[in-house]
């Protein structure tokens, strides 16, 4: 064959016969929807491991308040203990390097708890609430109005919104009802 013969052939058989475009075309959208699939399935894996790293961090640190809480309210009690230990303290030996020692050791817990943003729960003279007070007794009171806390006999603490341990307290039931006659 000449050239002039192959430049023909080359012509004739670069011309694309019509069903074969038809078929390139097919697969170029067979192309493209499978890519718009493996994008998808792609952006929605990266989307799920997003989500599980946050939900893993947010459970991480539940973990970590659960387990910071769990020591805070077994130390609660050793705070109970100073507390009534400086109150019985008689005045004459608080003078004395030993109870100077003792209440240093109590500051110290007490500026830990706070660190720890642990607040003590107010509940003399406030109304009684069930999330924050445990009642011991109800009891008549001319002075403290019905559903009010009469005196805290051990003080609650909370860390935030959680309440570590409530209050125990005695809660008015309003003034003393004086006995009807009998008939």
């Amino acid at each position: 064959m000449n050239e002039v013969d192959a430049t023909e052939a080359a012509a004739a058989g670069g011309q694309e016969q019509p069903g074969n475009i038809d078929s390139l075309r097919q697969e170029l959208e067979a192309t493209k929807a499978r890519e718009a699939e493996y994008l998808d399935g792609w952006q929605r894996s990266r989307a799920e491991l997003a989500n599980a790293r946050k939900r893993f961090q947010r459970e991480q640190e539940q973990a970590y308040a659960g387990a910071q809480a769990d020591l805070l309210i077994r130390l609660l009690p050793i705070v109970d203990d100073f507390e009534r230990a400086l109150e019985t303290l008689p005045s004459s030996l608080s003078g004395l390097t030993w109870c100077q020692g003792i209440l240093l050791i109590e500051r110290k817990l007490q500026w830990t708890l706070e660190q720890a943003g642990v607040a003590s729960i107010e509940a003399a003279g406030k109304e009684f609430d069930p999330f924050l007070h445990e009642a011991v007794t109800h009891e008549p009171s001319a002075d403290v109005p019905a559903g009010h806390v009469i005196a805290e006999l051990q003080r609650g603490y909370r860390m935030g919104e959680r309440v570590l341990r409530p209050s125990m307290v005695r809660v008015s039931s309003g003034p003393e009802q004086a006995a009807e006659p009998q008939k």
